[in-house]
């Protein structure tokens, strides 16, 4: 943040500090906001408008609450592509398993696990280069922990998918009540190997989705089937143990809907750790960048999640 003094004579020009604030200046201004798809701090010129955040450790360049680039697609469509993503994939992920319970096993594991699988994929088709398709409060949590999204989002981006599957859900317990305890995810076995199951199956796809959301070198255009395969072999695995719900909406809006809270705990944490910790796995055994330079690891990554 430097100010370029010329005062119409030879004299050079001389960098000097920003004056912190500048009078007269709106609070929020109608300026740069976060891409959340392509999150990348730029060289841009500097607004001088924000107090230096790192003046008390004399730093060369004062950071700035406005260094941010220019988005693409508002905050408010992205929140909106994430509403309806998410809804479409409560929706059908839970619908499956009701009408096996009401028909008497018709739709069997398999038919759950395409059912949710399909419904991954065609909303990560259909959306994932307006909002990312998350979907997943686990997935903006972990995107967000390895710096690919900004922490400043994720509370929008969680609200949106909440909401979206307390709506999906009483909507599924208005369609075919009384048989909504079908689609709610209690374990079957032990507390134990429930949270570790459902901490393994979200390692997977976290790892998963890492890979073709972050690295141009994997199969971006394949984004959405990577991913909905890896949700139906997850389902396939965990579903008659656990429900295979990998995401803390996929359990929280049937429980809220059904009026059933049992061990819901372990779908809220497990989820979040595994993914955690399988985007970072991935970040790091992906030791070099797409131009092939070892990327160091706190250098700020750009985020694509599902675009291209």
């Amino acid at each position: 943040m430097a100010a370029a003094a010329d005062n119409g004579d030879a004299t050079p020009n001389v960098s000097a500090p920003a004056t912190p604030g500048t009078p007269g200046a709106p609070l929020f201004s109608s300026g740069p906001r976060v891409d959340s798809l392509s999150y990348e701090r730029k060289s841009m010129p500097r607004c001088n408008r924000c107090l230096p955040l790192d003046s008390w450790a004399a730093a060369a360049s004062p950071a700035c609450f406005h260094d941010l680039p220019r988005p693409d697609v508002s905050l408010t469509r992205k929140l909106g592509a994430e509403f309806v993503g998410t809804f479409i994939l409560i929706f059908g992920a839970t619908a499956a398993p009701i009408v096996n319970q009401k028909y008497n096993g018709a739709e069997t594991l398999i038919g759950n696990a395409a059912c949710a699988g399909l419904a991954v994929m065609i909303v990560i088709l259909s959306t994932g280069h307006i909002s990312g398709a998350h979907l997943n409060p686990s997935v903006t949590i972990s995107f967000a922990a390895l710096r690919h999204f900004p922490w400043i989002q994720v509370p929008a981006y969680i609200a949106a998918q909440v909401s979206a599957s307390i709506c999906a859900s009483f909507a599924l317990k208005g369609i075919y009540h009384p048989f909504l305890s079908g689609g709610v995810t209690v374990p079957s076995v032990s507390i134990t190997q429930a949270f570790f199951l459902e901490f393994v199956i979200s390692f997977n796809l976290m790892f998963v989705v890492t890979a073709v959301a972050t690295d141009t070198r994997a199969v971006g255009e394949l984004a959405g089937l990577a991913v909905g395969a890896t949700v139906m072999l997850n389902i396939l695995i965990a579903g008659p143990l656990t429900g295979g719900s990998m995401n803390p909406v996929r359990t929280l809006g049937p429980a809220v809907a059904a009026g059933n809270y049992k061990k819901i705990w372990i779908y809220l944490v497990a989820p979040t750790m595994g993914g955690i910790v399988g985007s970072a796995v991935y970040t790091s055994v992906k030791l070099t960048d797409e131009n092939g330079e070892t990327v160091m690891p706190r250098t700020p990554r750009q985020a694509r999640s599902f675009r291209r």
